[in-house]
């Protein structure tokens, strides 16, 4: 199991009039954190991309516990379930400063030749990154 984490402040242009972050800015809370989990073992994005390979998000769900609210530094924990195939499954967590529980998330990405757009197995030199 490979555990990264990252910490986001929360723009105003994220929350609503109460200052509380809109629902809807966590998917891309989720999106940095996966990519910053990637980078973490040495795999870029864009190169993954530029050799052919995307990771469209086909199943993604949230637990929301509490609010975060502007300016607050929340941390978002990316936890891989189990070593990728076709599919690759992430569990995170979110927390605020005071390490308070504000989201439970799950996302599940496909690996997908970007010629054929058909989906593929993960890419061997990511599968020699994760260990058993």
């Amino acid at each position: 199991m490979i555990i990264d984490e990252i910490e986001i402040r929360v723009r105003y242009g994220e929350t609503d009039q109460m200052g509380v972050v809109h629902h809807g800015n966590y998917a891309l809370y989720l999106e940095m954190a996966r990519t910053e989990w990637l980078r973490s073992l040495g795999v870029s994005y864009k190169e993954m991309e530029d050799k052919g390979i995307m990771l469209p998000v086909i199943s993604m769900s949230l637990n929301y516990k509490k609010s975060a609210f502007y300016d607050e530094v929340i941390k978002v924990k990316t936890i891989l379930k189990k070593q990728p195939s076709v599919k690759i499954d992430f569990d995170f967590e979110i927390t605020n400063q005071k390490g308070e529980l504000l989201v439970l998330a799950n996302t599940v990405l496909a690996f997908i030749n970007m010629e054929t757009k058909r989906p593929i197995k993960c890419p061997k030199y990511i599968l020699d990154l994760i260990p058993e």
